[in-house]
Order: structure tokens, then sequence, then C-alpha cells
């Protein structure tokens, strides 16, 4: 009897679920008939992009800062700092260049947690996530004042909803938030992540996250984040907030000050920057693709739903329209999601280092505080890599491996260069905004497990 038909017995406590879980690749195999399998090359997007240089990245927070306006601000006053979305490329030297233009200005900083539930939803948890980002007291030079304490500061008046904010940054004499824009995972609109939803849940911390998803159920949250964070600028001393845009490498191209009046408008026209600049695979249609890894760093559903053009688990929210992928396979966890798999039901197959990785609790938080649960459903858990990509093809109809549309990427954020099938390479050859590296041969497998390593920018 293979072991994914064994169930786990009631001394079992402390035997891995991934052990019984997994199916082995023989019987994948078996069942699948062994089906021929596309060689596979490599491809390369190419994408015109303008970095700000590392060096000069603290100096460009730093101007962002000077150009909004402290005139309301006493003279020492203090000045609450948010922070703390991951992914976010050169976080310590944007939030070191605020804090200095802050303290240059005459201003006492410090720097709040501005990330919903995350960190375990504890004030020491949000801490250590700040450090991990590399956001410590010592490196961006002031205080961090962490906690999940929240104050009331208002209510929707249509629907009386509770606004509330991080009861550090409520007591502050202002306010500003930093952040990137970009595409939201869960939801389309004039403005997704950036300034305005750090405000609105980011600055709730896990009270205000939980009301906002609970909420975006019968009032969407395109609907709902304007609404609140017009609530929010009008109640609090949100002096503006710094917007970070960055392009298809992550590499930060644009730091910018917007004003408490150019929250909604200016976010809006730097969505749209964004979106033009958001790494994306380079076909709409596609059998199989294959990705190395999920994390809450890579996406906050852990793959990017702008990228597969899925969101099983949105709430009211119609799916991106491409691209058309027919089956997803996931190898593993990213070492900074720390086990959380948020976004893992995304996948059709997933490889049984997941399930050996993934934290049940954390993940389960996470899913519930966005009430995304949908999200969090284990797909069928495979043992190696062989196994996962027959299982893909082997369900997708009548497959020919000169044909088949398979790609292999490291993660949904770095799609700079990406193994391509047969077929794929021979289009890329036809298309000014890919190039060829390398040309097909067949996937080499290690007792199943993919040779070739993943590929990163």
């Amino acid at each position: 009897m293979s072991k994914s038909a064994v169930a786990p017995s009631m001394d079992t406590d402390d035997e891995n679920p991934s052990e019984w879980l997994s199916v082995p690749e023989d019987v994948i195999v078996e069942a699948c008939g062994d089906p021929p399998l596309p060689e596979m090359g490599v491809i390369e997007q190419q994408w015109e992009t303008d970095p700000i240089p590392s060096d000069e990245v603290a100096a460009a927070a730093a101007a962002a800062v000077e150009s909004l306006s402290f005139a309301d601000v006493p003279d020492g006053g203090e000045v609450a700092l948010g922070a703390g979305s991951r992914g976010i490329a050169n976080l310590p030297e944007i939030v070191a260049g605020v804090v200095e233009a802050v303290d240059d200005a005459g201003y006492e900083p410090f720097v709040f947690p501005a990330m919903g539930s995350h960190g375990g939803a504890t004030g020491e948890g949000q801490r250590g996530m700040l450090n991990e980002l590399g956001v410590t007291e010592e490196r961006i030079g002031c205080e961090i004042r962490s906690s999940m304490d929240v104050v009331e500061v208002g209510r929707t008046p249509d629907r009386d909803v509770p606004v509330v904010a991080d009861a550090n940054a409520a007591a502050a004499d202002a306010i500003i938030p930093i952040n990137r824009v970009k595409p939201h995972t869960d939801f389309d609109g004039e403005v997704e992540s950036g300034l305005s939803k750090m405000l609105v849940i980011g600055m709730g911390k896990q009270r205000g996250a939980q009301i906002a998803h609970k909420w975006a159920v019968d009032w969407s949250l395109r609907n709902m984040i304007p609404e609140i964070t017009e609530q929010l600028l009008d109640s609090l001393p949100i002096v503006g907030g710094v917007a970070v845009v960055e392009d298809q490498h992550d590499d930060t191209t644009l730091i910018e000050g917007v004003p408490p009046s150019g929250f909604l408008g200016r976010e809006r026209e730097l969505l749209e920057l964004a979106y033009d600049l958001m790494p994306k695979l380079p076909f709409d249609e596609l059998d199989a693709v294959v990705f190395d890894r999920q994390g809450k760093e890579i996406s906050g559903q852990g793959m990017d739903t702008n990228v597969i053009g899925r969101r099983p688990f949105a709430i009211n929210e119609p799916a991106p329209e491409k691209p058309d992928i027919k089956r997803i396979y996931t190898r593993g966890l990213t070492e900074k999601t720390h086990g959380n798999a948020m976004g893992v039901g995304s996948a059709d197959v997933i490889h049984e280092d997941i399930a050996s990785e993934l934290d049940a609790q954390t993940t389960l938080i996470n899913a519930l505080t966005a009430s995304t649960i949908r999200g969090v459903k284990l797909p069928p858990v495979v043992e190696t890599d062989r196994a996962g990509l027959v299982a893909s093809l082997s369900t997708i109809g009548v497959v020919d491996p000169k044909t088949v549309r398979v790609v292999r990427a490291a993660d949904t954020m770095h799609l700079h260069r990406m193994y391509a099938s047969t077929a794929l390479v021979a289009e890329a050859r036809e298309r000014e905004d890919l190039r060829v590296v390398e040309e097909p041969s067949p996937i080499e497998f290690e007792d199943g497990q993919f040779v070739a390593p993943s590929l990163r920018d």
C-alpha cells in the first residue's frame, strides 16, 4: 500500500502531514500513463527600465518628505511614520531617508508598523517583521513603537462602520504612511495597494483589517477604501504620504511625496504607472505554469493574482481577463513567508515541500482576517517535480510535447528569465520583447526533482 493511502494514526502527533498527504511519483505516473514531457529552453523578457541608483534612494525619499507641508505641525512635534509592507525594494533606505528629513525639519519621528494583522497579530511579532525587513531602530535612526492597540476615530456615515487607527499614530502630531503603490491581488479599483490602503487596513491593525475585509463581503474594497481614506484624512493629522513605484525588476523607480489632497487622485495615476511596469507572464494562453515558490513577500496572496489570472478566493470580484492558465504547479514556500501559505489554493498541484513547511495557524489567521478562506484550500500534494508536471499535463487533454505551452518561473515577482517549452521558444524568436537565451533540451530530473536551478533576475 502506498504511503498516500495510509491515514495518520492517533499516535502520530509529531508526524509531518506531508508524509501522508503526498502521493508518490510512481503512483501518479502509472495513473497518467507516463506521458512525454516537453523540452525546455530559456527565454528573457526585454524591458527598458530607469531605476533610482541604490546610493540615491535615501536622498530621493528625503526629497519626497520635503515636498510635503508641515504648516500645522507644532515645532518639535511627533511624526508617526507608517511602514511594513513586505517585498518593497530598498525599504530600510527609504524609511531612513524619511526619518532624516523629518528630523532635519525639527520634528521627532518614530516608526509604527502599518501591516494589519501580519506578524501573528502581536506588537512584538510586527516589530520582528520590521526588523527582518531591515527596518531596525539602529538602521533607520529613530524609535519603533509597535502595538496592536487602536482607537476609534469615527464611523462611516452611511453604514456606520467603525474607523480605527493605530493608537500611537493617532496620538502623534503628524502621520506619514510610506508604501509602494501597486495592483492589489483581491480587487480592481481606482486605488488598490498603496497609501490609502495602508491607512485603512495597515494602520487599522488586526481590528481594522478584519473590519474592512468583513464589510467587503457586501461593500467592496474598491468602494470602501476611498470612503474611509477620506474620513481618516479628515480625522487625523495626516500631512501626506511617501509613495513608491517599482519597475519590472522590482527596483525602485519613483519615490514621491503625495499631499493629503492627492491620496486618491494622484494615487490613481501612480497605480496606472505601476500596472504598466509590473512584471507579467509574456503569454496570454498557457497549458501549465510551474512556480518554484510562493510567499507573502512575493504577493499578499503568495502568487500575484494579476500575474496568474486567477482570483478564486476573492469576495465578489471577477478574475483578471488574462492570462488563461490551465494548470499551475507550485514547488515551495519562501523562507521569509515563515510558513504562511496564503493563496496556496490558487495552485492546482503542489510539491510536498509546501505541505511540510506550511504553518497552518499563521495561514488560517491570515485567511480569516482577510475573509478569504477559499484561498488556503490545500491542492493535491505530490512527492516530486516530475509527478507535479505529469499530473498537470495529464489533466488538460491530449498533449503534444512539441506544441504544449509550458513555463517555469521563479515566482510571480521574478519574471525576467524563465524556462519555456519548445513552442514558446519558437514564438519568442518572432517577438521583439523576448530573447532566446538557451535552446530547448530534455528536462533533467534527479530522484524526480528538477536538476535545473530556479531562475532569478
